[in-house]
């Protein structure tokens, strides 16, 4: 029996990972009150500095760990980190647009059902089995989707909650290019959906005449959410997750959808219709269900490439 077979060993090392995990939806969790706390900047500004500031920090982790360019591993995985990287540009987008114009509650909601249409797009695109319990847990979730919905008929409201359904689409598609690449390492994809953004979005600020150049309040907003909400979570979600579980992982996913609202309920007042907090349990109800029902088939841990 090797040292790290040894189950005192195990449990550290589980112990660390969930504790990881957790750590990176907390500071995913976030998002919200760093777009509220913004005063000026569109979306296509805010995107930019985050960007720059995630490229960079990913450019550096990628190195120190595997000592080469993160430029050289996408290149590896090829044409996957391409559609991985622009769909994550897309997710980003959406995900910025919603939380302005809607409240955090309705867009993290909506967020997190990034993993059943990850689980339809695998099922069409790879001819991945889905199991009759996230049939019926997708079945229940698009019922609370539709309950949140139903009292934004109009205006920039539903138009929030469409982009951040698009995003969750972006995350989906992001998953799937990843199976599909057959890489079980995100960082360099990640890195390369900076790159791209840095390139879209200078260019959409120049074409629609936005300054570049934005407030010291905005801009330093904006590059700690590159550094601390995105960054550091993606590097603490890459280390924990490698010993955990999928179904494990769904359910601490759940903290950033929980803890997002709560942080601009508790430092801005911002609170939640009936209508997305009935809708909301009924997807939370969902998304715990089918991480339940997996967890008792008791799925291996996420290894190491």
């Amino acid at each position: 029996m090797t040292a790290i077979d040894r189950p005192e060993i195990k449990a550290d090392i589980h112990r660390y990972g969930v504790l990881f995990v957790f750590a990176a939806g907390v500071l995913w969790s976030t998002v919200g009150i760093g777009i509220r706390l913004i005063e000026d900047a569109a979306v296509w500004q805010i995107l930019l500095y985050r960007s720059i500031s995630l490229s960079v920090l990913l450019y550096i982790v990628v190195r120190l760990r595997s000592g080469e360019s993160p430029f050289s591993q996408a290149r590896r995985i090829g044409g996957p980190a391409v559609i991985a990287g622009l769909s994550l540009v897309a997710a980003y987008s959406g995900g910025i647009y919603a939380i302005q114009v809607t409240s955090v509650a309705n867009a993290m909601l909506l967020f997190a059902t990034a993993p059943f249409l990850a689980a339809v797009l695998g099922w069409i695109v790879l001819r991945e089995p889905v199991r009759m319990a996230t049939w019926i847990a997708i079945a229940v979730a698009i019922g609370g989707i539709s309950i949140m919905v139903a009292d934004k008929s109009g205006g920039v409201e539903l138009k929030g909650s469409l982009a951040a359904l698009g995003s969750a689409l972006g995350f989906a598609v992001f998953t799937v290019a990843l199976r599909w690449g057959k890489s079980g390492e995100m960082l360099p994809s990640v890195f390369l959906s900076g790159v791209f953004a840095i390139i879209i979005t200078f260019a959409i600020c120049l074409y629609q005449g936005l300054p570049i150049l934005l407030s010291p309040r905005d801009a330093s907003i904006s590059m700690g959410m590159g550094l601390f909400q995105v960054g550091a979570g993606l590097i603490l979600y890459t280390i924990g997750s490698r010993s955990l579980p999928a179904a494990e992982l769904a359910l601490l996913s759940l903290a950033e959808v929980v803890l997002g609202p709560l942080w601009v309920w508790l430092f801005l007042g911002e609170t939640a219709t009936l209508n997305t907090l009935i809708g909301g349990a009924v997807l939370l109800a969902a998304i715990a269900g089918n991480a339940v029902s997996g967890k008792r088939r008791n799925p291996p841990p996420i290894t190491a490439p």
